[in-house]
């Protein structure tokens, strides 16, 4: 009885849901079903659903015009740009000379074989677009009076895309700050800032043309004429700035900042520089301009004018690992320039305060090496009588500068201390702007033959480096002989050394050195006097 009573509620459950369903599905009380999605491409066109989009801006219609020259002219510089592509013709500098020559023309940053390579051009997708591209310029010459700007703007298009490039120029520093604007209906665009210069150097061994970028704030050059002919470089980061530079001129982009960013350098035929930073891709849609910005840079290395340059492109100046030390001195160099109105007498007189400052440690150098030289007789004894015994000797040795109060270090150490001091204002003179074609003694006394004129480049009679050998001479004679014969004969031919190399170097740098040496056996000749 129980199993049928079972049976029987089973059934009548099934019943009540399979019957619940229908009166439901009947009466309306369950929502219908959603019928199932088609295909898209079985839907008609005005069964697809409407899905937001960016309404496309047509672009206004594009007239070029026939290439011209434009120039802009300010206090610091002439600069030429041909409209069609915006690129740079020529760049002269009006307050720089191309030679020391009175009548030599202003220095010009961009020669004939790097014009010819488009510098300041705009390569877009690998193609450059002064030469694929159409462009129009409306406008005229700028002329510029101290303290104010002006813009130029050139528009382009390559391969459907509009181009706009809006370079602002300021009469009072080298930076010209230029705006990019891209735009088309549906493209992508890869942009690198291109520029090109020649030989920026003197063509002495002291001022050399460098492949210079800053990668991630960390400042580095290359000078291998051989390695930039054949390979190049080519670094990816966040370029700062990059370019080609001398000791005195820099010519160099600054592109916006970006983590993925391509910098390729080399030196091409004819001795063309060539400089290329390549941003990050930029997508194009709906006629809606995209933009990026670059700061250009040709002209001096001028540390008052690059500190307020962008992207830290003042590190341009190096003055190597004693900075610190060599910015001070070139700043007083500068005053005392300002004083006497001449660079040569103004780095005598830089070198006497260098003197006057270091005349204690000076003082107590000689004294030492005139301690040394008493003693000479007895440790010339010392070594007959021990021979070949080192350890005898040194034992010796060590009780005989006890007892009179001899330091054997005592000569050498003051010159150690001053030694940053003294690399710290060679950097300063070979890389200070100021001094190229500053002049000391503009012609050789009693004729017309120009002499000193030009203290950033070589004595071209050799007079200066050969009297510096001769006070070197001189000092060798009036220090203490050293003990060792073959340290005797190294010593002595220091000054032949120092003569060879100093020949071909700046004669602001020769006047420092034979400077400091006539004022040094000024000090040594008073300290042996008065012990």
């Amino acid at each position: 009885m129980d199993n049928k009573r079972l049976l029987l509620a089973t059934a009548i459950c099934f019943a009540v849901l399979v019957g619940w369903q229908y009166l439901a599905e009947y009466m309306g009380w369950l929502p219908k079903p959603e019928p199932a999605p088609q295909p898209a491409v079985e839907m008609s066109v005005n069964e697809q659903p409407a899905s937001p989009a960016v309404a496309d801006t047509p672009l206004p219609a594009f007239a070029p015009a026939e290439g011209r020259e434009v120039t802009v002219e300010t206090p610091l510089y002439r600069a030429t740009f041909h409209s069609g592509g915006g690129i740079l013709k020529s760049f002269v500098l009006k307050k720089y000379r191309s030679s020391m020559d009175p009548d030599s023309p202003d220095f010009e940053m961009i020669n004939a074989a790097a014009a010819a390579t488009s510098p300041m051009g705009l390569l877009i997708n690998g193609q450059p677009s002064w030469s694929t591209g159409q462009w129009s310029f409306t406008g005229d010459n700028l002329v510029l009076e101290e303290g104010k700007s002006g813009t130029l703007v050139f528009e382009g298009l390559l391969d459907g895309i509009r181009i706009r490039r809006e370079i602002v120029f300021n009469a009072d520093t080298y930076l010209m700050d230029e705006k990019l604007s891209l735009s088309a209906d549906n493209s992508s665009a890869r942009v690198s800032w291109t520029l090109a210069t020649g030989n920026l150097s003197g063509g002495n061994n002291y001022d050399l043309m460098a492949m210079a970028w800053d990668l991630d704030g960390s400042f580095s050059r290359e000078t291998d004429v051989e390695d930039l002919e054949n390979e190049g470089i080519m670094k990816s980061g966040d370029i700062f700035w990059a370019g080609a530079m001398s000791n005195y001129f820099l010519a160099a982009v600054a592109p916006e900042k970006s983590s993925d960013t391509l910098f390729k350098g080399r030196i091409m035929s004819g001795g063309v520089w060539r400089t290329a930073v390549e941003m990050p891709p930029l997508t194009l849609t709906g006629g809606q301009p995209q933009s990026m910005n670059a700061d250009w840079w040709l002209g001096p290395k001028d540390r008052d004018l690059l500190k307020d340059a962008p992207n830290e492109m003042s590190k341009s100046i190096d003055m190597g690992i004693f900075t610190i030390i060599a910015v001070p001195l070139l700043k007083l160099l500068t005053w005392l320039h300002g004083l006497v109105g001449n660079w040569g007498i103004a780095i005598i007189l830089l070198t006497v305060i260098i003197k006057i400052v270091f005349w204690p440690l000076t003082r107590k150098s000689y004294t030492s090496m005139e301690k040394m030289k008493k003693i000479q007789p007895m440790m010339k004894q010392l070594q007959e009588k021990h021979g070949k015994d080192k350890e005898a000797l040194s034992r010796e040795m060590m009780q005989l500068y006890k007892t009179y109060g001899v330091n054997p270090m005592g000569g050498c150490l003051p010159i150690l201390i001053q030694l940053p001091v003294f690399v710290a204002l060679y950097q300063a003179l070979l890389n200070s702007i100021a001094l190229r074609h500053a002049s000391f003694i503009t012609y050789l006394p009693g004729t017309d033959l120009l002499w000193l004129a030009d203290l950033s480049a070589k004595d071209p009679y050799y007079i200066t480096p050969i009297v510096m050998g001769a006070t070197m001479l001189l000092q060798q004679w009036l220090s203490p002989a050293m003990g060792d014969p073959t340290q005797r004969k190294m010593m002595m031919l220091m000054p032949v050394i120092f003569t060879v190399m100093f020949l071909n170097f700046p004669a602001g740098l020769v006047i420092y050195w034979l400077s400091n040496n006539i004022l040094s056996i000024a000090q040594q000749w008073w300290t042996l006097r008065k012990a």
